[in-house]
């Protein structure tokens, strides 16, 4: 007990005389384990969080059973696989789209704004862990006065009359404050909790614009070289019209063919021509859209044209109930519902007593040489309790607008989550349905093209009018445009499929509390992966 007695003494006096300021520190720093202890023994104010549940289906309707067919572009995640890797654009192996998404990540201005908005967080924790501490302010000052002689009678300074004398002074003054909110009733917890839930969400949000824009960057690449497919189409198209509208000229003037054949000919070849040189214009906006993405001016950027030639890659699914686990929006939500429901705890604690532990000390003397000497020190300690008395119903009423503002965050995270579970249905239906159309079209194609040359030896045998031929052409081109359409279709339901499953992302990416308030909360920062 002795021991006990002489160590809360050494605490308070601290031995030797010490100046003020350390007594005032020292007693609040003797003050904190008690306020602490009280605090954890103390009641928690405010809700208890738990996810919210939300039913997920055990299998996607539009997924074929294993050993269907359709099962080539898509397979069921094995449970010894990582589901969708980090670098999910690799499955595609394109090494000119593997360099634009590394581009994305580095220069897009909507995932720079995105980290700012990550690093604003992280702040906003640091300040909210602040209130934890005491705060330590000091004022020093040296003041010189000197009064005026009006008020004795217009003596000068330096003169006396009946012991009167009217001098200049100067004081010197060191004073330190410091107060201290313990935070018995959860205010300052909550609110550090909902700081930092608000940062996770923040940077799941993160990790959401840099899957979408990244997810951008493959759809409109994949776009732009359909474009070049379509050109490469149209000018093999164009040299084959050219080639029969000679042939037909080469007729009219051996007296075979009409007038009018030839220029049906030529009107054929024109509106091909047309079509050809149109393409570019829609080709020249998906790669100034690929330049913005990547951060870049248009002027500076161009991609070579190449013919869209590739086959999507299986997409590993997986079962419904990993979706919530990796899809960075639907982790955003989940953290905005924690958030919610801390807030809802800072109200509560607004029908409690707000209690302030405050002290002040320093030095002070009108002598410069005795300004920071033992009995020129002052000090004073003291405790202060405000509770609000009457309020009309302020409290109550915000505490009803934390708690709305809890339950839409609980629909906005189901609605999130049904979202996704649509998305996946959406470009997995896409995906089957055009694995079937694409072989349907090439099937069309190829009659086409048989309709064309059996149209073509009728017309140069004098059996048929040109017209026929012209029919003939009209729907080849027709159906091999639409044949690349379709193809274009797959790949960007592909990516999308890919950008539905959350990409290569899962909440173990997020940071933790520690990280999102410390300095090495950098590292959880996810352009940093």
């Amino acid at each position: 007990m002795s021991t006990s007695v002489n160590n809360k003494t050494k605490c308070v006096s601290g031995g030797a005389p010490k100046p003020p300021v350390f007594r005032v520190v020292s007693l609040l720093l003797c003050l904190a384990p008690l306020a602490w202890s009280v605090f954890l023994a103390g009641c928690v104010v405010g809700p208890k969080y738990t996810r919210p549940s939300v039913p997920a289906p055990t299998s996607y309707k539009e997924l074929p059973a294993p050993g269907t067919a359709n099962t080539s572009i898509w397979r069921p995640a094995q449970p010894s696989e990582n589901l969708i890797r980090g670098k999910w654009w690799e499955m595609f192996q394109d090494p000119e789209l593997n360099r634009l998404e590394e581009k994305a990540a580095i220069s897009n201005q909507n995932i720079a704004a995105a980290a700012a908005n990550f690093l604003t967080a992280r702040a906003l924790v640091k300040e909210a862990r602040s209130q934890y501490f005491p705060t330590v302010s000091t004022n020093p000052s040296v003041t010189n006065s000197r009064p005026s002689t009006g008020q004795f009678g217009g003596l000068r300074a330096g003169s006396s009359s009946s012991g009167i004398s009217v001098s200049s002074s100067t004081n010197y003054s060191l004073p330190f404050d410091a107060s201290w909110e313990p935070d018995f009733w959860d205010r300052i917890r909550n609110g550090v909790r909902a700081n930092v839930y608000a940062a996770q969400a923040s940077a799941a949000d993160l990790a959401n614009v840099l899957l979408s824009e990244q997810a951008e960057v493959a759809v409109d690449y994949y776009e732009l070289h359909s474009q070049d497919s379509l050109k490469q189409l149209l000018d093999s198209t164009v040299t084959s019209y050219q080639e029969t509208f000679d042939l037909t000229q080469e007729r009219y003037r051996a007296g075979l063919d009409s007038e009018e054949a030839v220029a049906q000919a030529e009107a054929q070849l024109k509106t091909a021509q047309a079509q050809d040189t149109s393409v570019g214009i829609l080709r020249a906006q998906y790669e100034h859209a690929i330049a913005v993405l990547t951060g870049q001016p248009p002027s500076t950027f161009s991609l070579v044209a190449a013919p869209l030639h590739v086959t999507p890659p299986q997409v590993p699914v997986g079962i419904p109930s990993e979706l919530l686990e990796r899809r960075p929006d639907i982790a955003a939500a989940e953290r905005a519902v924690a958030a919610a429901n801390s807030e809802i705890g800072i109200a509560k604690s607004a029908y409690f007593p707000n209690i302030l532990l405050s002290a002040t000390g320093g030095f002070g003397n009108s002598s410069f040489t005795s300004w920071l000497t033992w009995p020129s020190r002052f000090w004073s300690v003291g405790v202060s309790v405000a509770e609000t008395v009457f309020d009309a119903g302020l409290r109550k009423a915000t505490l009803a607008q934390y708690r709305a503002t809890y339950v839409g965050n609980v629909a906005n995270y189901r609605q999130t989550v049904l979202i996704a579970f649509q998305q996946v249905e959406d470009n997995l239906a896409a995906l089957r349905l055009l694995s079937q159309t694409i072989q349907q079209q090439d099937a069309a194609v190829e009659a086409a093209q048989r309709s064309l040359r059996e149209a073509t030896v009728r017309y140069q045998s004098g059996l048929d009018p040109y017209l026929n031929v012209i029919s003939a052409q009209t729907v080849l081109l027709n159906n091999q445009e639409t044949a690349v359409n379709f193809r274009m279709q797959e790949m960007v339901a592909d990516v999308q499929l890919i950008k539905a499953l959350g990409g290569g992302w899962n909440v173990t990416q997020m940071p933790s509390p520690l990280q999102v308030g410390d300095k090495t909360g950098a590292s959880a920062h996810p352009r940093h992966r």
